[in-house]
């Protein structure tokens, strides 16, 4: 068989398992772009306000026109305005959101095109979603483009940290 047969065949049927979804950040498939001085020293200083202890994202599945990213934001994350050079289909799993005014629940979701900013903010028990992509590789951009503004994400970080050590994924707490 051809290589070009077996590639075809790979991607007409995969099982994929979460167990082995490799974290976001160790792989190739989210770049930044967009970045200014400005933007470039907020990342930095919202990373060191506890980024990678108030997430958890998996790159669950990836086709080259396709991909299917799980993550769960631990309450309170502060997550930036901004946007991907991709559409995005976000299904929620578990737990709550704040999208603008509205609020969303398990079961719940939002559709977001390409080059839209947006954010939303993690419920009292933190959000677990599911994103749906049509592109393997997507960029982010950051919208923050003056210190003030950074210094009211990482404010956010800040106020949230101290509460993240003995949280659990929503879906993996008992029923209130």
């Amino acid at each position: 068989m051809a290589e070009a047969d077996r590639a075809a065949e790979t991607a007409s049927f995969r099982i994929y398992r979460g167990i082995d979804a490799p974290d976001l950040n160790e792989t190739e498939k989210m770049t930044l772009a967009g970045l200014t001085p400005i933007v470039e020293a907020g990342i930095g200083r919202w990373v060191a306000a506890g980024v990678g202890e108030g997430n958890v994202t998996k790159v669950l599945f990836s086709l080259p026109h396709m991909s299917l990213t799980y993550a769960w934001f631990k309450s309170g994350f502060a997550l930036p305005l901004h946007s991907h050079d991709a559409d995005c289909l976000y299904y929620i799993i578990a737990g709550s959101l704040k999208l603008g005014t509205e609020e969303l629940g398990s079961g719940d979701g939002f559709f977001v095109g390409r080059d839209v900013p947006y954010t939303y903010k993690p419920g009292p028990d933190g959000v677990e979603v599911l994103e749906f992509r049509t592109v393997d590789a997507f960029d982010m951009k950051f919208q923050g483009r003056t210190e003030a503004y950074w210094d009211k994400i990482v404010a956010g970080m800040d106020t949230a940290r101290p509460h993240w050590d003995d949280e659990a994924p929503p879906s993996q707490r008992p029923p209130h």
